[in-house]
């Protein structure tokens, strides 16, 4: 099929294109390369890959573009709290109105896969499932929700509520609190935790990769529906997760009694309702924890952030 990813270039659409291709798909990535401009580079030798340099606002381009595709996946985004809040006129018109403008046109053949957040849940207590109230609190997860309100209003969707993603990317994220805690807990030696026992819960970037090829080999099955997409067994607060990386990487771990994370997500998710579709998790934190350690041999300068 023909898929267009716009924001390709970023964290996950850099990986995603790897297991689409792989697929025998073809991919038109749009993306403006606010970020890297290499993440995609290894793609160019592919004759099904094609990229285009362009801002998801210009809706003339984006509406033409859109009319080659049998499948859209709208990743273009401000992502994280300090970005948007930084930049609330882009959040809005990025993150929301660009994807109403897309649910709008898009055809009603045309299949969308909407990578949402479970920011969305903000904090609420026991375990969320995709009934559960949304409550996002920062400009990011209002502006994330309202576009996914406008995908599951049209026919032939498919909305994610991704869990906190972490692992290795060509173009990388620093900012992800796995990611963050794993690349200070290298550089600093010690972790100053924040409400340490508010809950998260994650997935790896392949994993995330692997829901979308997922609901596109099980269209019929999936399709007009919501799922939460995480991986149940590493449902943790804060301090589990320094636990874990403390089992990797000698380091100290420090309580704040003081401050507190501006980030007030707390939640605990369930995914049963993809587990049930046959999709299932293969990557642990572990092993996610490991291939940061290698890739952070890499990086020099820690400046892989979305802020």
């Amino acid at each position: 099929m023909n898929i267009l990813i716009t924001g390709g270039a970023g964290y996950i659409g850099s990986e995603l294109v790897a297991h689409l291709l792989a697929d025998g798909h073809k991919v038109i990535c749009v993306d403006n390369l606010m970020y890297d401009c290499t993440s995609l580079l290894r793609y160019s030798t592919n004759k099904n890959f094609t990229f285009i340099k362009e801002d998801v606002r210009n809706l003339n381009f984006i509406s033409k573009i859109m009319a080659k595709a049998d499948v859209i996946i709208p990743l273009a985004a401000l992502v994280g709290f300090p970005l948007c809040k930084r930049d609330p006129r882009g959040a809005k018109e990025i993150n929301f109105e660009s994807n109403q403008w897309i649910a709008k046109k898009k055809s009603k053949d045309q299949m969308v896969i909407y990578p949402c957040t479970n920011s969305g849940y903000g904090t609420n207590e026991g375990v969320c499932t995709e009934a559960s109230p949304l409550k996002p609190v920062s400009l990011y997860g209002i502006t994330k929700v309202q576009a996914e309100e406008a995908y599951r209003a049209v026919d032939n969707h498919v909305t994610f509520r991704f869990a906190t993603v972490f692992g290795p990317s060509s173009r990388m994220r620093t900012d992800l609190l796995v990611n963050n805690f794993v690349l200070k807990a290298l550089r600093e030696k010690a972790l100053v935790l924040y409400e340490c026992e508010f809950m998260r819960n994650y997935l790896h970037i392949q994993d995330a990769c692997r829901s979308f090829k997922f609901v596109i080999d099980n269209w019929e099955k999936c399709k007009n529906e919501t799922y939460n997409v995480g991986h149940d067994e590493i449902n943790m607060n804060k301090l589990q997760l320094a636990q874990e990386i403390q089992k990797q990487i000698p380091l100290e771990i420090i309580k704040a009694e003081i401050n507190s994370d501006p980030d007030m997500r707390d939640y605990e998710v369930s995914s049963q309702k993809i587990y049930d579709k046959g999709f299932k998790c293969v990557n642990g934190l572990d092993v996610g924890i490991k291939q940061l350690v290698q890739a952070y041999e890499m990086i020099e300068s820690p400046w892989f952030a979305n802020y």
